[in-house]
């Protein structure tokens, strides 16, 4: 099937002839994506729902393993979203979520339960060969040590090359960052541009984008 939308469009056009439509919302789009099937997701894609194609593999080069989570980076604007994850394999078994309001998601999980099995990726988008390189700028130690100035414990912790898109693991692991503690993030020495994700224990984010972190010693948070 290489047109995945046609009740969408059905829909759209059942709306431009029947009036104006409700403003839509705008937002974070960006969300966990928590694995808790049995299978590894091999790809993810994350498209708006009045787009007719699925665009490219969130994941890039990633897996997700079972039982783990990954954050998927979207652009701030339009809210509803389509989802869509493969099991196993490029080709394998897939599964959907349609019209998602994800500013109003922080974990969408996966189960693998609705999957279809020997579904085919989505014409045009077979799994990338490698990231791109990234843009020339400056290098260094990019580690810094997260300062908690807050009154709220930093559950989560993203830093992501600002060429990168995707946020890529969690830094902090299996720990936290409690109200008046301090904690080493360890990056590779190399690129210093980075953007900085923190997600608090209300579930609340905060990020940060193009930082030089090889000009910087200690981030506090909240940001300010």
């Amino acid at each position: 099937m290489l047109m995945r939308r046609l009740a969408t469009a059905a829909a759209l056009a059942f709306m431009a002839l029947g009036g104006t439509a409700a403003q839509a919302q705008t937002g974070d789009p960006s969300f966990n994506l928590v694995n808790r099937s049995n299978r590894t997701i091999y790809e993810a894609y994350a498209s708006p729902s009045s787009d007719s194609n699925w665009g490219q593999d969130r994941l890039g080069t990633n897996v997700v393993p079972a039982g783990r989570s990954f954050v998927i980076r979207l652009p701030q604007g339009e809210c509803t979203y389509d989802v869509r994850v493969v099991y196993d394999r490029q080709g394998g078994p897939a599964e959907e979520r349609r019209n998602i309001n994800l500013c109003n998601v922080t974990d969408l999980t996966f189960d693998g339960r609705q999957a279809q099995q020997g579904g085919q990726p989505p014409q045009g988008q077979q799994r990338p060969p490698g990231p791109p390189p990234a843009a020339a700028g400056p290098t260094g130690n990019p580690s810094f040590n997260l300062v908690n100035q807050g009154r709220a414990t930093v559950m989560q912790v993203f830093a992501s090359l600002a060429t990168d898109q995707n946020w890529g693991p969690d830094r902090l692991g299996a720990d936290t960052v409690a109200p008046g503690a301090v904690y080493p993030i360890r990056l590779p020495e190399g690129p210093c541009m980075y953007d900085i994700r923190f997600v608090y224990d209300s579930g609340q984010p905060q990020e940060r984008r193009n930082v030089n972190l090889c000009e910087v010693t200690n981030i506090t948070v909240p940001l300010q």
